[in-house]
């Protein structure tokens, strides 16, 4: 049985162009690492190969009992029957999102995560129906140019004292800062550079899921 969102601690997201290896190989160390969410992320790649690429991550997440989020890309959830979709302010409205994902194989709903980078918008998003909410950028980041200037860690006081939905940290944390992340509220953050960049992922992981596991 899959998790719960609010069981949540490291959510992995993968990066092709800033991993050493590759994203299955990534993946595969996050999943022996005790990694409970994947969210595939992909913005280069023709269609044709993200299909191929986000069926086979599904087989490995299915086996082993991991959420699998598909960034931005509704088609690919939809034909991988992935379990839900993260979208950023300039994607898919909520509401249409909604409708095109309801499941016809489950009586459940699609997962949907919404990036918010302020109350304001943590509180609409909370209202729209998000199961969870991105709180980005945290720190500065090179991952995401387009992530705009971080919010610092008062916005995760913030949105924990506001919304009830689950919500993940994220833009530019690493080991140096997850402790003041924590500190701030967050009992679960996501991870990029800091982990895939490394040599070794599934030990980068894993000291990232220890700190959070030890916060919740």
């Amino acid at each position: 049985m899959k998790p719960s969102l609010k069981e949540i601690d490291l959510y992995f997201i993968t990066d092709s162009k800033l991993t050493k290896k590759t994203v299955l190989d990534d993946i595969k160390s996050a999943i022996k690492a005790g990694v409970k969410i994947i969210q595939y992320r992909e913005k280069e790649k023709p269609t044709r190969i993200m299909y191929e690429e986000a069926k086979e991550i599904k087989k490995l997440c299915d086996k082993n009992n991991v959420l699998l989020i598909i960034n931005d890309r509704i088609d690919i959830c939809q034909a991988i029957n992935a379990d839900g979709v993260h979208l950023g302010n300039e994607d898919m409205p909520y509401k249409e999102a909604r409708k095109l994902l309801k499941s016809k194989k489950s009586k459940e709903n699609k997962i949907i995560g919404l990036t918010i980078h302020n109350v304001e918008e943590a509180k609409k998003a909370e209202k729209l129906g998000a199961d969870y909410i991105g709180v980005s950028p945290i720190f500065e980041t090179k991952t995401k140019p387009d992530a705009g200037p971080p919010t610092g860690l008062k916005l995760i006081e913030e949105v924990k004292n506001t919304v009830k939905i689950p919500f993940v940290p994220i833009g530019g944390i690493n080991l140096d800062n997850i402790n003041q992340v924590i500190q701030a509220g967050a009992t679960s953050a996501a991870v990029i550079s800091a982990i895939i960049t490394k040599d070794d992922v599934e030990a980068e992981c894993k000291k990232f899921i220890e700190k959070l596991q030890n916060a919740q």
